[in-house]
């Protein structure tokens, strides 16, 4: 891997005096899918939310195509083409889809809404992400699949596949179901209690004795 385009560096996180990041290393590559698993509470979501600035950052850095953006502002960052999809109960919910997406596209060109609409409704039929209303460069995903019918994810998972093959889409992807997660990344972490205590290419990972026994329940979910 290249300079990465995303990289995260002893980064720690706190909720009041409760520490949710202990030093985090992270790297995702211009180009990658890289995935980010581990059990409830381990501290994944606020990983992400932390990219985005909020909680901020205490110690580490985060640096964004060559620039620090640790202390950016939250509405700076979105400028610079990092989108978050957050986990569904983080969307706005009293707000229609179509209010959802055009939230999403308020830092790309107006010119393009409805042809943007209209690939994004393409690419999910059935579930409209609004983070990719704004053509993002780096997209972060957390929990795509979660609540979702079997069927349903896969078409998720595929959907995210073919942004990242054809439109050379970057993703981070925080995911409960491990299997499909290190199946579909390039490369991915586990994160136990606020570290991160393994790393690989995403085949490597779920050949691994404890990620198997830990997060895929002896075999495919």
């Amino acid at each position: 891997m290249n300079t990465p385009l995303l990289s995260v560096r002893g980064v720690k996180a706190y909720y009041g005096h409760i520490a949710a990041l202990r030093g985090v290393d992270v790297d995702v590559g211009e180009g990658e899918i890289v995935a980010l698993i581990g059990a409830n509470g381990a501290g994944k979501s606020t990983l992400m939310m932390t990219i985005f600035g909020n909680p901020r950052a205490r110690e580490g850095r985060i640096i964004f195509a060559g620039r620090d953006i640790t202390q950016l502002p939250t509405h700076e960052i979105a400028r610079l083409k990092i989108a978050q999809a957050p986990e569904g109960r983080r969307i706005f919910v009293r707000m229609s889809v179509m209010e959802n997406l055009q939230m999403g596209a308020a830092v790309a060109d107006a010119a393009h809404f409805q042809a943007d609409v209209d690939r994004v409704f393409a690419l999910f039929p059935r579930l409209k992400e609004r983070a990719l209303m704004g053509h993002p460069r780096l997209l972060l995903l957390d929990e795509p699949s979660l609540g979702l019918a079997p069927l349903i994810a896969r078409q998720i998972f595929d959907a995210i596949k073919k942004l990242n093959t054809e439109e050379k889409l970057t993703v981070f992807l925080v995911e409960q179901n491990a299997f499909h997660a290190l199946k579909l990344a390039h490369r991915g972490y586990v994160m136990v209690n606020g570290q991160i205590t393994l790393s690989g290419s995403g085949r490597a990972l779920l050949a691994r004795p404890e990620v198997k026994a830990a997060y895929l329940e002896g075999g495919r979910r």
